[in-house]
C-alpha cells in the first residue's frame, strides 16, 4: 500500500475577531458573532478564514476569471470530523454553504458570494491498492494527484485531461477522458464513496449500500452532499501510451474533418482522437508562420499495441501535417499536456452539447463556426466518446447519454480586460445555436456556465432527472445543497431556493 499526499497536520485554526454577516440560505443576512466563531473552530483541526487572513485570498480563487465571487468565511476541514461539523453548523445557523475541490467548474459553482465555503484542498491524500485495483482519493485532490500515485503501479482510472482539475467536480457531473472508450465514464469506475450529508452524517454509498445516493452520486453533481472521499477502480495502464498533436493550416479543415469522421468511426477501443479549431497559439510547438492564423488540430491517445498504431492514425498523415508529436510518452506527461491548456484566471465561457454521430451538416456547420472564432484563446472541440460508454444500460447512473458517440465544446476564453468580450461571448452563444439542433438530446453538465441553467440541467439528465428530484427529496429534503447545477427535491417548486440565493 503506498500513500501519496499525506496530510500534513494543520496549523491551529486562526482565532476570529468580532462578529461577521455571512449570507443566509434565504438570501438574508445573519450574522455570526465571535463566540460562535470561536465555538467552531475549536471544534476543528483545520482552519477558519475570513477576509482579512492571509491565504483567504488564495482559498477564494476560482479558474474562471470571470466569475466574480467572494464567500464571507472559508473553512479549510483537516478531517471527515471538520466536515461534520462545519456542515452541522452551516444547518443550524441556516448559513449558504458551498463547496470547493478544484474550484475548475467554468460556472465557478464552488463559491457562494457572501456565504461559507469548505474548501477541500487539505483533504489531499491518496492511497493505492495494486491489489484489488483501487485508489482511495481525498476529495481535495486534483487529477494529477491520482495519475502520478496510480502510475507508479501501471494503474490509471477514466480522469480528465487536464492535470490541475479537482476530482471531485468532474466526478460528480460524470467525467470523461481519454480511456472512456475503453472503461466508460468515470463513475463507471466509482467503486464506493464517502459523504456528509444534509443531517450532519457520515454515510458509506456503493453498490451494496445506500444505493440509490449511489446512483444520484454518479453524475449527480454537488447536490446529495458533501463527498470527502472517492474510490476508483483501477485498469493496467502504461506507463507509456501513444500520444500527441497534429495540427494543420485551416486550409485543409474540410478534408481533415472528414478523415476524423472515418477514422472515429472505425477506431478500436485503444484509441480516442479529438478535434480542435482554433486560432494557433504562441507557443514553442507551433511554427511561426502558423501562430495567430486559424487551424485544424487532432489530439490521439492510443493506449494499445504500439504495432497498430501506425495503421490507425495512418489517414491522417497522408495529409501532410505543420506539427506531429505523436509519439511513445509517459501516461502522466499525456495527462499533463494534452492540447493547450488555459491559464488560471482567463475568461471562460462554455456550452457543450452530446452528439449520436457526425453528420454532413453538423460539420459544414462546424467548420463554418470555427471560422467566426474571435478569440485568439477560444477554440470548437470535438472529443471522440462510444465504446465503453454504451455497454451499459441508459439508466444505470444519473450520468446517463450512454448513446453519444461525441462531444463537442464551444470553450469561449479570452484575457480579462478583453475589449472584444461580448464578440467572443457571442460567438459560443451562436456556435451553441448553430450546432446543437444535431444533439443527441443532452449536454455535460460540467461544461456549461450559468445562463439558463435550470433548463440545461434538466436536459442534461433527460429521462434521469426525476429520479434524480426523488433521491434529493430523500436525502437533503430542504435542498441545504444547492449552490450547484441544482436539481431541488421532488417535493420543491423547480428554482425556488435558486430565486432566493441569486
Amino acid at each position: 500500500m503506498r500513500k501519496q499526499g499525506e496530510l500534513t497536520r494543520p496549523s491551529t485554526s486562526n482565532a476570529v475577531a468580532g462578529a461577521i454577516d455571512i449570507r443566509g440560505r434565504d438570501g438574508t443576512e445573519v450574522q455570526l458573532n465571535a463566540r460562535l466563531l470561536a465555538a467552531l473552530a475549536s471544534r476543528l483541526k483545520g482552519d477558519i478564514l475570513i477576509p482579512s487572513d492571509p491565504g483567504f485570498d488564495d482559498a477564494a480563487r476560482l479558474w474562471n476569471g470571470m466569475v466574480r465571487r467572494r464567500p464571507a468565511l472559508i473553512v479549510q476541514p483537516a478531517s471527515v470530523a471538520d466536515v461534520r461539523e462545519t456542515v452541522t453548523f452551516a444547518l443550524t445557523n441556516r448559513i449558504l454553504l458551498s463547496i470547493k475541490g478544484g474550484g475548475h467548474h467554468a460556472a465557478g459553482l464552488a463559491l457562494a458570494d457572501g456565504g461559507l465555503t469548505l474548501d477541500m484542498s487539505r483533504l489531499r491524500n491518496v492511497v493505492v491498492e495494486p491489489e484489488p485495483r483501487l485508489a482511495l482519493v481525498g476529495a481535495g485532490c486534483r487529477l494529477g494527484d491520482v495519475d502520478r500515485a496510480t502510475q507508479d503501479h501501471g494503474l490509471a482510472t477514466v480522469l480528465g485531461s487536464d492535470a490541475d482539475t479537482g476530482v471531485a467536480g468532474l466526478t460528480l457531473g460524470g467525467g470523461f477522458g481519454s480511456l472512456s472508450r475503453q472503461f466508460g465514464w468515470t463513475v463507471d469506475n466509482l467503486d464506493e464513496v464517502e459523504i456528509v450529508t444534509a443531517d450532519g452524517e457520515v454515510h458509506r454509498a456503493a453498490a451494496d449500500e445506500n444505493e440509490d445516493l449511489f446512483w444520484a452520486l454518479r453524475g449527480g453533481g454537488g447536490n446529495f452532499g458533501v463527498v470527502t472521499r472517492f474510490t476508483y477502480r483501477l485498469h493496467p495502464i502504461g506507463p507509456l501510451v501513444t500520444s500527441g498533436l497534429m495540427l494543420w493550416d485551416a486550409s485543409v479543415a474540410e478534408r481533415v474533418l472528414e478523415t476524423y469522421r472515418k477514422v472515429t468511426e472505425a477506431a478500436p477501443r485503444e484509441l480516442m482522437v479529438a478535434l480542435t479549431m482554433r486560432l494557433a497559439p504562441q507557443a514553442d510547438a507551433v511554427p511561426e508562420r502558423l501562430r495567430g492564423r486559424p487551424v485544424v488540430g487532432v489530439l490521439a491517445c492510443h493506449t494499445g499495441d504500439p504495432a497498430r498504431v501506425a495503421h490507425d492514425l495512418a489517414p491522417f498523415r497522408d495529409i501532410e501535417a505543420a506539427v506531429d508529436t505523436i509519439g511513445r510518452k509517459r501516461y502522466v506527461d499525456h495527462q499533463h499536456v494534452m492540447g493547450f491548456p488555459q491559464p488560471a484566471g482567463s475568461h471562460q465561457y462554455w456550452k457543450s452539447e452530446f452528439l449520436p454521430q457526425l453528420r454532413d451538416g453538423f460539420l459544414q456547420a462546424y467548420r463554418r463556426q470555427a471560422e467566426a472564432i474571435s478569440s485568439p484563446m477560444s477554440q470548437l472541440i470535438l472529443f471522440q466518446l462510444g465504446g465503453a460508454i454504451g455497454d451499459r444500460e441508459a439508466g444505470a447512473t444519473a450520468m446517463g447519454n450512454r448513446d453519444a458517440r461525441y462531444i463537442f465544446l464551444a470553450a469561449g476564453a479570452w484575457s480579462p480586460g478583453d475589449p472584444d468580450r461580448d464578440q467572443h461571448l457571442g460567438w459560443v452563444r451562436s456556435t451553441w445555436q448553430a450546432l446543437s439542433p444535431y444533439s443527441s438530446g443532452g449536454n455535460y453538465v460540467n461544461a456549461h456556465n450559468g445562463d439558463e441553467e435550470e433548463e440545461r440541467t434538466q436536459a442534461a439528465y433527460r429521462d434521469g432527472y426525476e429520479r434524480l428530484r426523488q433521491v434529493k427529496s430523500r436525502y437533503d429534503p430542504d435542498n441545504f445543497f444547492c449552490t450547484n447545477r441544482n436539481i431541488p427535491p421532488a417535493s420543491q417548486q423547480d428554482g425556488a431556493v435558486r430565486d432566493q440565493i441569486r
